[in-house]
């Protein structure tokens, strides 16, 4: 079992910029990878950002170049900062960890882009 906790979300105007931060407990020795996924109401989840272990990293074409996760492994943590918010970044964003074939998810933070 892995238990994960996110923070870090919350409203911010168009331009601006948040860090969602997430971190895992229980069986973290087999976490890989983690990410982030989000949901804006009406849409499907989407992938984000994701990270191995060995630092390889993938994202959302949306997000190219304003988004970055990066990945602490001795404090099991993800954090993905946000840089040139935009309105249609709004949305609930849920952290991830793959461990033993298995996905588990974070409760969600919500994050709002205002214009």
């Amino acid at each position: 079992q892995v238990h994960l906790v996110e923070s870090g979300g919350g409203l911010v105007q168009a331009g601006g910029s948040l860090r969602l931060s997430c971190t895992a407990s229980g069986s973290i020795f087999s976490i890989n990878p983690m990410g982030w996924y989000r949901q804006a109401p009406g849409k499907q989840r989407e992938l984000v950002a994701g990270i191995t272990s060995g630092g390889s990293t993938n994202y959302a074409d949306s997000v190219k170049g304003r988004f970055t996760i990066s990945r602490d492994n001795a404090k099991n943590t993800v954090s993905l900062q946000m840089n040139s918010l935009k309105p249609e970044d709004t949305a609930g964003y849920y952290c991830y960890a793959m461990a033993s074939g298995l996905k588990y998810w974070g409760q969600g933070t919500q994050v709002t882009v205002s214009s």
